[in-house]
This record gives structure tokens, sequence and C-alpha cells, in this order.
């Protein structure tokens, strides 16, 4: 790992930004996913496509592996950079992420800045044509309701949808938040729903999960702040 000396305005600067030379792409953490998949399909650059399917933005991505349709942050990260603690800037490649399945070993204390993505050659109408099907799958099994995205990851062996679903949770509401009845890995907001709603109907299904099928579902959402809540 490489240390440089925090700078405040180099960080600001740094979230909001893609940059592409050739096949390879600068971009803030800040950026949707999905701005960054347009953005590479605009300049021809193909592999990144995947990234229309996230919910989320770069610094998600790369906190937690994220991917969909066949691809994975660890597949095109070439280096991300963060700030640590004490304000000092790293540099971490891909090798020293850690990545495995919706995880990355990088300190816990690392807010990441930004990331080098890359992507190969490929036709602009040919990309285009590869997230139109992404966005047609996802409208067609997921929910349009806000949603944190994939509630919880799957575990070895099974599927977190069937799994919740065989404990009989699809549906099941806490407050304004409930468990879709489109996919039931994905915990929705019918409006109004609190932080709380949310967690307490997570652990309420993690809890029937356990009981039903003898499985400890994990969470995908990574909660930050207070210790975790149960029902």
């Amino acid at each position: 790992m490489t240390l440089r000396i925090f700078c405040a305005t180099c960080l600001r600067k740094s979230l909001l930004h893609v940059k592409i030379e050739d096949h390879r792409i600068t971009v803030g953490t800040a950026m949707l996913d999905i701005m960054v998949a347009r953005a590479a399909q605009a300049a021809g650059v193909a592999g990144l496509a995947f990234l229309s399917g996230i919910p989320g933005t770069i610094g998600g991505a790369l906190r937690m592996n994220g991917g969909a349709y066949g691809g994975e942050t660890k597949d095109v990260l070439v280096e991300a950079r963060g700030v640590e603690r004490q304000g000092n800037m790293r540099d971490i490649t891909n090798s020293e992420m850690g990545f495995s399945y919706r995880h990355c070993s990088a300190p816990e204390d690392v807010i990441f800045t930004s990331a080098i993505l890359q992507g190969r050659g490929g036709e602009a109408a040919d990309i285009a044509a590869e997230m139109a099907e992404i966005k047609k799958k996802r409208e067609a099994s997921q929910p349009r309701n806000r949603t944190g995205g994939s509630t919880f990851k799957n575990p070895p062996g099974h599927s977190a949808w069937k799994l919740v679903d065989e404990a009989g949770c699809r549906g099941l509401t806490i407050g304004g938040a409930q468990v879709s009845e489109l996919h039931s890995n994905f915990l929705i907001n019918l409006g109004g729903a609190s932080a709380t709603d949310i967690e307490i109907l997570g652990e309420t299904v993690r809890q029937r999960v356990k009981s039903h099928s003898g499985v400890d579902l994990d969470w995908e959402i990574k909660r930050v702040g207070l210790e975790p809540l149960t029902p």
C-alpha cells in the first residue's frame, strides 16, 4: 500500500468525476454505478455494463465487491484510493483488497474516494443493447419501490430469496417496511418506513429463516452507526 497525506480539496474533487483514457476509467466513489456504466458505454468501453444493474455507488461496490448479471467489481478493479481515519491517503491494489463474495478485506476505517477500473474495447451500440437487456431483467424480477437493494447474501449452496420464501416471509410487513412480493430478498419502503422498521423486519426474517431451515442469513446491506437492532 502507498501512503499519501490527506488533502480535503483533493478529496472533494475526487468523489464526483469520471475520466476515461483508452479502456481505463478513473472514477470518484460518489458516482452512481449506472452513471459509470453509461459513461463507459458512450466511450465504447465494454466489460462494465454489469454496473448498470447495481443500485448503488462505486464506493459501495468497492466495499461489498458489488456484482450483478455475471460481473463483479473484483473483475474490473485495478486500484482503489481511500483516506484513513488519521488523514493519510492509501492506494490499494486489487490483490490487496482481499475480495470475496460481497466482501473486501480493506481496513474498515478506510473511506474509498476513487477507483481505477479496466474495461476493453467494444461497440457502443452493442454495450447499449447489453445494458438494455440488464434493465429489462431487473424490471421484470426486482421491485421498483424504494429499497436498499438485495438484503441478504446467498449462503453457500442456497438462494437467500428461496430461504425467505420457504420461511413464509414473502409480504411480511413491519411498520412501513415490507418483504417484497415480487422478490423476497428485497425489503421495500411502502412509504414512511424508518430505518428501525427496515432493520427489525430484516432481523425478524433472519430469525424465521433460522427457525425454519437452520440457516443463518447474513446482511448484504451494510449497516453503520448504532449496535444492530433485534425484534
